[in-house]
């Protein structure tokens, strides 16, 4: 199914699909080579870049800004007010809150978590997702805190907890993370094809 949708060349949206969901004052806009697989919906006032592509069940919410060559998997939810850069792995069953900013050359790992309410149902807070800064990794199971700057290049190790800011180029780990010079095998760019 879709709703108000503003589409490139070559895109791919499966039966089972919903895009452009919501009433919206602006449509769902999808670069080029999109690929949206069944079950995943993607509200309106949602941008996308060229060469997207989605696992299934994926859902992304409005106010959602994605650049090009960026993938989303199965049952990733994007909830809305988030931006993300280019050539990003949002790896499968991972959780992106609102007021989340993802850098470029990012890979996120299978069931991270990412969080935004410093104090859920206790206060009336402001919401304060995590930053990702370019060419970070996050590991599989990991855990973000509200208002956490993961660093550039800077990777946190799976099952990690990040209850404050990763410097740039150096390694989190453990619960609560603490950090480290990066170890030589993963002193470098990340290389997302």
């Amino acid at each position: 199914m879709t709703g108000e949708l503003v589409q490139g060349d070559d895109c791919t949206i499966d039966d089972g699909a919903t895009v452009g969901y919501g009433e919206f004052d602006e449509p769902a806009r999808i670069g080029r080579n999109a690929t949206i697989r069944s079950g995943s919906i993607v509200y309106a006032d949602v941008t996308i870049g060229n060469d997207f592509s989605t696992g299934h069940d994926v859902l992304v919410r409005e106010g959602t800004r994605i650049g090009d060559d960026v993938l989303v998997g199965t049952k990733t939810v994007i909830d809305g007010q988030t931006t993300i850069g280019s050539h990003v792995s949002l790896q499968t069953n991972v959780y992106v809150p609102t007021e989340t900013t993802i850098g470029s050359n990012v890979f996120v790992g299978p069931g991270a978590v990412l969080t935004n309410d410093e104090y859920p149902v206790r206060s009336d807070a402001d919401l304060d997702g995590p930053t990702i800064e370019d060419g970070a990794s996050i590991g599989a199971n990991a855990t973000l805190l509200p208002g956490v700057t993961v660093g550039e290049n800077a990777f946190v190790a799976a099952g990690a907890l990040v209850t404050e800011d990763v410097p740039a180029d150096t390694l989190a780990l453990g619960s609560p993370a603490r950090t480290q010079p990066l170890p030589e095998p993963l002193d470098g760019p990340n290389e997302i094809a």
